[in-house]
């Protein structure tokens, strides 16, 4: 079940939980022709009227998504070998991609935020078994690829 930007699966807003849903709506939208310029957080904030979020936040998992796409996706498929990522849904992917350069890239963001942060925008936006398909992944990730 989709829910609003701005609202979290906990009844309580968190300025940077919507940080993360402006991200995950900058770089969806940038997925579909990745020829166009860097997506645009600016265009996510105009279209969906967040209110209070962390803008330094969104706008760091915006830019480092898309500057370390390349080693991003080689974690996300050695972690989920069976599934491509042109195969994963557009969605899980990209809450994989932001939970992955928070956990390898990132400063200060403690692992389990990170993953509890994908999984709740996988079940915020995702279809129904998106939560459970992003936890497993990011448990893969954490046990074997985390240094």
């Amino acid at each position: 079940m989709a829910q609003e930007i701005g609202s979290s699966v906990t009844s309580k807003i968190d300025p940077r939980h919507t940080a993360r849903q402006l991200a995950l709506a900058a770089l969806f939208e940038w997925s579909f022709d990745k020829n166009n310029p860097p997506p645009s957080l600016q265009h996510a904030v105009e279209a969906l009227e967040p209110g209070s979020f962390e803008e330094n936040l969104a706008q760091s998992i915006v830019d480092g998504v898309q500057k370390n796409l390349e080693s991003i996706d080689k974690i996300i498929e050695a972690s989920a070998p069976a599934w491509p990522t042109d195969q994963i849904a557009g969605v899980d992917l990209m809450c994989l991609r932001i939970a992955v350069y928070e956990l390898y890239f990132g400063k200060n963001i403690p692992y389990k935020v990170a993953i509890n942060e994908a999984i709740d925008l996988a079940k915020e936006f995702g279809g129904e078994h998106s939560g459970k398909f992003v936890n497993g992944v990011l448990g893969t990730v954490v046990k074997t690829l985390l240094p």
